[in-house]
Parts: structure tokens; C-alpha cells; sequence
């Protein structure tokens, strides 16, 4: 009997190993990585960037301190109070010189791309410096040259003097995965050569402008600026240059400036000097989901045109506001945040196919890309109505018809303007009078009569696009006739 219970625990026992053999088989263990290694290999490359300014200081002249002048000479003289570093007798003038110092302006990060001393940051770190100190890891210091900044992607180059220097190599930043381990290296509040590591969050993550950054979980305060966001092949994908902070400091989330991006700004700043964008002279909205079902999109793509400057390139090109840009340069617009990317790296001069999304249907057009810069708006006055309608129609509207100088103004060919409003939908919808309503469903308005006609005619079982002019922006509001 006893042998048979050992040999019952022991078949038992085979068992079990048999089990938790299988069970590592297919749940293998994740260890996580050993960065020893990489760091000590990356972090010579890494460096601190300090700045500073010139500031014009004020000469002491003798008095109580905190207190201002002509407050001390009246104790001096009507209490005999003794004030250090004033004589005794008669005030005398004494000349009151200043001059310009240097002042510690702030700390930030580099990294050596290129062995001869070229190196990437941030912009927000060198920006308004009157010198550039670098400190390499072996407590060697440079002053340095700012070779060009380009402010809306935060990338800046600049250039010391030396040879041989260890370099970081660069990674793809296209191939970087969410969940993948990565670090930072930096100087968080000043302490040099700090390493911090996590997880990639996010890619792609929109925060304006012309930049799809990466988000992280790495720990990235101040100082960490303009420091590299590394893999664990030890490679740059990123340069560290935002944090989400209510305090100031890490709160679990920070943005890094994809490298092919930050690389491709950098290219034309040693250059050039400067940063050459492609514009076409549009102004963009951002497009929903009601906007896109009543457009009949079926979802939220491309980039909504809510103005098209008069004259610019877009309008030369036939391009009009309410349209919604599909795909440039045959790459697809997926939303209107990817549009200014794609734009601005197009070379000025160049001749571009474009998609839009009109009326229903897709339209083919091209536009020539010019030279960015700023586009200048100016609000224009609503000039007074002149022949009214009531507001009993389907929308809830009273309209009047456009002089021709206020079409010229708003740079439209035709449209009402909502001078009344009942309790309607175009009223819940947040329309105002002044607004021109240029177009209803995929009929361009062009007098009151006309629009009267067209809103008996709505279905009131389905949602139409309702085009509204204000100032100088076209709204899309999608609304349901009562």
C-alpha cells in the first residue's frame, strides 16, 4: 500500500510539472530590459546646454536696503538716521553708471548628432540667448554658435568647435511602436547626465502646429529639453520637448519631436539658416462627425475649409471655402491637423494635385505652393439689410438680401443675411444675426427668394449642411428642418 501511494504522489507530482511547464510554454516571461549597457554607451553623446543673456544692472548707490532713495535721505536729514554708504553732510551728485552683464538665462539638453560638433535641442532652450555654453560629459565646455531655429517645430542646430566627438546614432521614428521601452537622457532641473525610462503612449499625438509627436511615460521636467528620446537599440527617435504639467513638473505625460521630423528641419537650418514652408492660403475647421454625415462623407476625413484666402494659391487653384481636402499630393488627408504637414513640406513653386470633397462628390483640382507667411484677415462691419423676409420657414431664419459691396467684402458670390431669429433649429444651432447663409444642402443661395423656395422644400426627417458665412470664416452647420 505504501508503495503505491509513493508511486501515486510521484505520478502526481510529473503532473503538475507537466502543467507548469505547459502553462511557461505558453505565458512565456517578459523581463525587462537591462539599460546599463546602452546608457553608458549613449550618455557621452548627451549634453547640458546652458544660456545666458545680457541684462543692464542699476549701480548701488549708498542706502537703506528695500527702501528707495528719496525716502532714506529724508530719515538722513530731518532724523540724523546714519544710512550706510551715504556721507554725512550735504548730498552730493554722484554719477549713476549701469552696464550690461551676463545673467544665467536657463538650462537645457543637447545631443551630438555629427562627430565634428554639430548638435540637435530644442529651439525653446536657445531662443532670445546671447550665449550658448555646451558642457560635454567629460566636464569640457564650449561656447557655441546657433546655426538656425525653427520655433513652430521647437528644433534648433547649433555648432561647437571640436573633433572626434561621440555621436548618438539615429533611429526611425516611423517604426516606433506603442508599448515599446525607451529612455531619456538630460538634465532635469540642472543635474546633468540624468536617465529616466518608460513606455511610448501614444504616436501621432496632435498638440498643434505642424508636429505628430510621441508621447511618453518617461520622466521629463525642466532641463530635459531638447535631450534624446532613445530605443533600446540605443538610437535617437526623438527629441524630449513638452511635458503635460498643471504643477510645472512630470505628471505622467510627455511629448517628443519625432527624429525623421526634427532631421528634416534641421537639414535646412544649417543650411539656410531658416525653415521654407509650402502655404496655399486656407483656413482650416475642424470637421465632426454630424458635419461629415450631413456633407455625406459617412465619417470624419480630410480637412474642412472654413475660409480660402482671396487671391492666395488655394483660390487661384479653385479651391472654396466649405470644401473639405481629401488628399494632397496624393497622400490622404485623414484630418485637417495633417494638412499644414504635408503642406509645408512641399517646396514653394511647385504645381499640386489636390481632392475635394464638394456638393456630393469629389473634385480634382491643382494649386501651386508658395512661400509661407502670415495671412491677414481683416473683420469687415455688416453692412445694413436690405429687403427682409420673416422668420416662419422650416429654419427659423429671417434673411435680407447682400449688397454687392458686402459680397466683395466676404469675398462670396452670393448668400442671405440672417437678419431675425425664431425658435428654430439655425437658432439652437448658435446662429447669429449677421451670419450670411451661402449655401443649403448642395444649392449656393443667391437671393432671398431662391432660399424661401429651397427651405419649403427641405425633407424635415433628415439632416441638411447648412453653410454660414461669418466674418471671414464658413461655418458647416448640420441641422434638421422642424
Amino acid at each position: 500500500m505504501k508503495k503505491y501511494l509513493i508511486a501515486l504522489m510521484a505520478i502526481f507530482s510529473l503532473g503538475q510539472l507537466s502543467l507548469i511547464s505547459t502553462a511557461s510554454a505558453q505565458n512565456p516571461r517578459v523581463t525587462i530590459p537591462d539599460f546599463a549597457d546602452l546608457v553608458e554607451r549613449a550618455s557621452p553623446a548627451v549634453v547640458n546646454i546652458r544660456t545666458t543673456e545680457k541684462v543692464v544692472v542699476q549701480q548701488a548707490q549708498g542706502g537703506i536696503p528695500g527702501m528707495p532713495e528719496d525716502q532714506a535721505e529724508f530719515f538722513r536729514r530731518f532724523f540724523g538716521v546714519p544710512i550706510p554708504g551715504m556721507p554725512s553732510g550735504p548730498k552730493q551728485a554722484q554719477p549713476n553708471p549701469s552696464k550690461p552683464q551676463e545673467a544665467d538665462r536657463g538650462v537645457g539638453s543637447g545631443f551630438i548628432i555629427e562627430s565634428n560638433g554639430l548638435i540637435l535641442t530644442n529651439a525653446h532652450v536657445v531662443e532670445g540667448a546671447t550665449t550658448i555654453y555646451v558642457t560635454l560629459t567629460d566636464k569640457r565646455e564650449f561656447k557655441a554658435k546657433l546655426l538656425g531655429m525653427d520655433k513652430r517645430t521647437d528644433v534648433a542646430v547649433v555648432k561647437i568647435e571640436a573633433r572626434d566627438l561621440p555621436k548618438l546614432p539615429l533611429g526611425d521614428s516611423s517604426r516606433v511602436r506603442v508599448g515599446e521601452w525607451v529612455l531619456a537622457i538630460g538634465s532635469p532641473f540642472g543635474l546633468e547626465n540624468t536617465v529616466t525610462a518608460g513606455i511610448v503612449s501614444a504616436k501621432s499625438r496632435d498638440t498643434g502646429d505642424y508636429l505628430p509627436f510621441i508621447q511618453t511615460d518617461v520622466a521629463v521636467n525642466p532641463g530635459n529639453s531638447g535631450g534624446p528620446l532613445l530605443n533600446t537599440a540605443g538610437q535617437a527617435i526623438g527629441i524630449n520637448s513638452q511635458i503635460f504639467s498643471r504643477s510645472g513638473g512630470y505628471m505622467g505625460i510627455s511629448f517628443a519631436i519625432p527624429i525623421d521630423e526634427a532631421m528634416r528641419v534641421a537639414d535646412q537650418l544649417r543650411t539656410n539658416g531658416k525653415m521654407t514652408r509650402g502655404r496655399i492660403g486656407v483656413a482650416l475647421g475642424e470637421m465632426t462627425k454630424e458635419v461629415a454625415e450631413s456633407l455625406g462623407l459617412g465619417k470624419p476625413r480630410g480637412a474642412y475649409v472654413r475660409n480660402v484666402e482671396p487671391g492666395g494659391p488655394a483660390a487661384v487653384g479653385g479651391i472654396e471655402a466649405g470644401d473639405v481636402i481629401l488628399s494632397f499630393n496624393g497622400k490622404d488627408i485623414s484630418k485637417s491637423t495633417d494638412l499644414p504637414r504635408v503642406v509645408g513640406e512641399t517646396k514653394p513653386g511647385t504645381s499640386v494635385p489636390l481632392q475635394v470633397w464638394r456638393k456630393g462628390g469629389t473634385r480634382d483640382l491643382t494649386v501651386t505652393v508658395t512661400d509661407a507667411e502670415s495671412t491677414q484677415a481683416a473683420n469687415k462691419k455688416p453692412d445694413a439689410p436690405t429687403a427682409n423676409s420673416n422668420s416662419a420657414n422650416t429654419l427659423g431664419v429671417a434673411v435680407s438680401e447682400l449688397s454687392d459691396a458686402k459680397k466683395k467684402d466676404l469675398n462670396i458670390k452670393g448668400g442671405v443675411e440672417v437678419t431675425g431669429l425664431g425658435d428654430g433649429p439655425l437658432a439652437r444651432a448658435g446662429i447669429r444675426p449677421g451670419d450670411v447663409i451661402i449655401r443649403v444642402a448642395d444649392a449656393d443661395i443667391t437671393s432671398v427668394k431662391q432660399f424661401e423656395a429651397l427651405v419649403k422644400g427641405l425633407d424635415t426627417n433628415r439632416a441638411v449642411p447648412v453653410f454660414i458665412r461669418r466674418a471671414d470664416s464658413t461655418l458647416v452647420v448640420p441641422v434638421r428642418p422642424k
